[in-house]
């Protein structure tokens, strides 16, 4: 059987009422499968020793002897430090100490770290302030080896109160009572051309590796199968497409005369909108730029053919991609069809919504907005027009796709900031349509290899100008020691009658940095008592939300304290100062569309990167490249090389698609090669008919990958 075919539940492998079933259900691993495919995100080399003097290296693994201890503090915080020397090299001229708090809770450790007893040990050690070498986080065992020592131990994501032992036991449980059942899930040449592991070792060695060389070849054989089965989904549906595209050519040839003049009227029809477009764009108090135009010709031109429309539309912040999908909506309206625009937050979706209701209404066009915090008796009202075809445009988040929302005739989805949605919630909301026009939209620039190999089946529109008349966002980096100033031209700002942005990492509860509900306070009662501030955040009522994002629209609010719920989509032209706290802990991405929220007016618009005295490299060449750079694209580029191919990417890029171990940027490679050998495969055995591709086949029918649906 296939891995993902493992439908036990992973209970099975623990106690009656174990409390670690609800931790583990918090990761996502309710079945064995599940539990499985949660691969390490390190591993421990207990292997090998590394002697005290090799601290500076890794983690020291040795064997110890104690030569004496003291005692400090009573009670509950009596703590113990242990003296040891190094027994497999020793040195003289090296003093180590371990140090044992807690020992209230723990009176084993003085019980057992004894002196003149010998003990293994791994630890990370390092200089005290007071010049004494010193551990505080360690494991220690008997000189015979135990389970912990002589072997490489995984490092897992987890979750509180969960603990890496309770992990790795249930693993190495289910590893012992199910790996030797399951089979390979790729064909047996592609395996020995590239001389990659069976999915059994593979599995094995990315847990509980026997060699330390073991745990690249796992991840080369597992990272590859992922690529391999993410471009299965893109090829089958590329190669369908190119067919569909070909039919329609083969029979328009058969009626020379007739496609010669079609040929024509397309060729006249790329230029047009139609009658609902043009009553917009006349209606707009703006032109639309070239690549709004260009995007949404080729949208029309698309939606014109039988072919069902797959199309990413990329452009930076503040492009007018939005304005773009109305027109598309617009098109399928014209046609007695459906429409639905999906974006990721409730606040993005209401301010579509709104922005639909304001411009599209007017044309007669039926607007309702649908989120899961609709109650429900407005709710059954609104689902049963939908229903009956009496609303056209339907925008929300994933309430769109709920089990119980029914479209008439949905044929155009729309997915906003497309990266924060998974692929099943975008094969649900496909579904809800027979055969829908998809649109895609991203402010994230995708690199061009990763959209060619991630979005392969896909056509790709780019608006690369912006609105005239917007003035660039000035960026200034300032220490924090120096916000003061910072605070003072805010001032000047406000005094003007323009708002501010200040926007911080946490909610609160932050002991070494700025959180948003205290620094919400100090806003308002110390730094600008005469403007009034308000508070943003995720854990925020939606209600309350929307109130405070429309008495800011309004002017009423001043200042906005927030986290970065507000880095997608919130338009405030009057607001003209976006102040970063503790820049240097976000990504560049969530800086740029923090950045983005401003320099939507007339006005002259700032950018305030306020970064602590202590920062990493990483965090410092981050805001180097906010400062000297504007264009999105160009910081897309930058990110990139900066996460570089060895290095694995954070949330924002690895968004793209859920994959378990494969990054499509870190190894594109890999990617490069899974794409080249599926389409070989599927130009030549499109049904997977040849023995050699049964094995594919059977995946996708018995353990789909992704949930196979599609994009």
């Amino acid at each position: 059987m296939f891995i993902r075919s493992l439908s036990v539940p992973v209970n099975s492998l623990l106690k009656d009422a174990d409390p670690s079933i609800s931790k583990l259900s918090r990761l996502g691993i309710t079945t064995v499968s599940d539990l499985l495919l949660h691969y390490p995100r390190d591993w421990e080399d207990r292997k090998h020793f590394v002697p005290i003097k090799d601290y500076k290296k890794s983690h020291v693994y040795t064997q110890v002897k104690v030569i004496t201890r003291e005692f400090i503090g009573y009670g509950y915080t009596r703590a113990m430090k242990v003296y040891i020397e190094d027994e497999i090299t020793p040195d003289k001229n090296i003093q180590a100490a371990l140090m044992c708090f807690n020992l209230a809770k723990r009176p084993w450790i003085e019980k057992q770290l004894l002196p003149d007893t010998s003990h293994m040990i791994y630890g990370a050690f390092k200089y005290s302030k007071y010049g004494e070498l010193q551990c505080s986080s360690f494991e220690y065992g008997p000189v015979s080896l135990s389970k912990n020592f002589g072997k490489i131990l995984p490092v897992y994501p987890l979750t509180s109160g969960l603990t890496q032992k309770t992990l790795r036991d249930l693993t190495e449980k289910a590893l012992k009572k199910f790996i030797e059942k399951t089979e390979n899930e790729l064909p047996f040449e592609i395996i020995e051309k590239y001389n990659l592991l069976s999915k059994k070792d593979a599995v094995r060695e990315i847990h509980f590796p026997s060699l330390i060389e073991n745990i690249e070849k796992a991840k080369k054989t597992l990272i590859y199968e992922e690529l391999f089965y993410l471009e299965v989904m893109v090829a089958k549906r590329a190669i369908e497409r190119r067919r569909m595209k070909n039919q329609l050519t083969v029979n328009n040839e058969k009626l020379t005369m007739k496609s010669e003049l079609t040929a024509l009227l397309n060729e006249d029809s790329k230029n047009d909108f139609t009658s609902l477009q043009t009553r917009l764009i006349e209606r707009l108090p703006f032109e639309l730029t070239k690549g709004q135009k260009d995007a949404a010709l080729e949208i029309n031109c698309d939606m014109k053919s039988d072919v069902p429309m797959a199309r990413l539309l990329q452009g930076d912040v503040g492009s007018g991609k939005t304005l773009v999908s109305f027109l598309a909506a617009l098109f399928a309206v014209e046609k007695n069809e459906q429409a639905a625009i999906m974006a990721p937050t409730e606040l993005l979706a209401r301010q579509h919504a709104e922005n639909a209701a304001k411009i599209l209404e007017p044309l007669g066009v039926s607007i309702a907005f649908l989120t899961g915090n609709i109650k429900a008796k407005g709710r059954k009202e609104l689902l049963k027009n939908l229903a009956a075809g009496k609303i056209d445009i339907a925008v929300g988040t994933h309430a769109l796709f709920s089990n119980d929302v029914e479209y008439k005739n949905l044929k155009l989805v729309v997915i906003d900031e497309q990266h924060r949605f998974g692929v099943t919630q975008r094969a649900l909301i496909m579904s809800k349509g027979k055969s829908p026009n998809l649109l895609m939209m991203s402010a994230t620039p995708i690199p061009r290899t990763l959209a060619l190999t991630v979005f392969g089946d896909m056509d790709v529109s780019v608006i690369k100008d912006m609105p005239p008349g917007r003035k660039p966002v000035k960026t200034h980096l300032a220490k924090e020691s120096n916000e003061d100033k910072v605070y003072n031209f805010i001032k000047k700002e406000l005094k003007q009658g323009r708002q501010a942005y200040f926007v911080y990492p946490l909610i609160e509860d932050g002991d070494e940095i700025k959180d948003a509900v205290s620094m919400a306070q100090r806003l308002s009662k110390e730094i600008f008592p005469e403007y009034k501030t308000a508070l943003i955040h995720s854990k925020i009522p939606e209600d309350e939300k929307k109130q405070t994002m429309d008495d800011f629209r309004k002017g009423e609010i001043k200042i906005l304290a927030a986290t970065s719920v507000v880095e997608v989509g919130v338009d405030v032209p009057n607001a003209t100062c976006m102040i970063v706290e503790h820049a240097e802990r976000f990504g560049l991405s969530a800086l740029h569309q923090l950045r983005g929220r401003v320099g939507r007016g007339q006005d002259q618009s700032y950018c305030f990167l306020v970064y602590s005295d202590e920062y990493t490299e990483d965090g410092k060449n981050r805001l180097i490249i906010m400062l000297k750079n504007n264009d999105g694209f160009v910081i897309a580029e930058e990110d990139l090389k900066m996460r570089g191919p060895g290095r694995f990417t954070g949330t924002e890029q690895s968004g793209y698609l859920e994959l378990g171990i494969a990054n499509p940027i870190r190894d594109i490679e890999e990617l490069q090669r899974a794409r080249e050998d599926v389409f070989s495969i599927l130009e030549n055995d499109p049904d997977l008919l040849l023995d050699n591709h049964r094995v594919i086949a059977r995946v996708l029918e018995e353990a789909p990958p992704f949930g196979y649906a599609g994009f």
